[in-house]
């Protein structure tokens, strides 16, 4: 089994125990041991579908003020979350391919295989509910079939999302890429950058 084979049945996994209670407070049960890529993969796709459903609330417009101020600090301290992770999946790979030995000609990519796993995480879930759109019987045809058009390409997509990042962790186990990660450094949440913060 290649390593997206592994992370899409994992994705899949994640978004269908979600769904059993399709409630964003849901405790997570993660079921693989921990410090291993398959519990980071677990979890990074648990975040990325809380914040799906949570992105859904907060665009109801009858949300009260009060309480889309929460959830927008919920979604924040998800999206951090969800760096954070994302950086401790490609330290994963920095370890696994760290007695490589460069090829001369070895290239760069242009982004690092965590972040590239991480669009492959929102790919599933896409797919997820593009096929529920799909089945909708309170819809019309015309939409069910604009959606079925939709997922098609989602489908491709995540094919060929999958054999890119497969031939690119193929091209760093074989020298033939460079891994280089550049950390997030995101501003706006560290009191010492963000000028809203440090002038209070």
């Amino acid at each position: 089994m290649t390593f997206t084979e592994q992370a899409n049945k994992i994705f899949c996994q994640v978004i269908k125990d979600y769904h059993l209670t399709d409630n964003v407070d849901t405790p997570i049960h993660n079921p693989y041991e921990r410090n291993t890529i398959d519990y980071n993969l677990y979890l990074k796709c648990w975040i990325d579908t809380v914040q799906w459903h949570y992105e859904d609330i907060i665009r109801d417009p009858h949300i009260d003020p009060i309480e889309a101020l929460a959830l927008k600090r919920r979604i924040d301290h998800s999206n951090q979350d969800r760096t954070d992770l994302v950086e401790q999946i490609d330290t994963y790979f920095r370890q696994l391919y760290a007695m490589v030995k460069p090829q001369p000609d070895a290239r760069l990519n242009t982004e690092s295989p965590a972040w590239a796993v991480d669009r492959l995480s929102i790919l599933a879930l896409k797919i997820y509910h593009m096929q529920e759109q799909a089945n909708r019987t309170d819809a019309t045809e015309e939409h069910r079939q604009r959606c079925r058009m939709k997922l098609d390409v989602l489908l491709e997509q995540q094919h060929d999302l999958s054999t890119a990042i497969d031939q690119l962790l193929d091209d760093y186990e074989q020298g033939r890429k460079v891994m280089k990660v550049y950390r997030q450094m995101k501003m706006y949440n560290d009191p010492s950058t963000n000028p809203v913060l440090y002038k209070k």
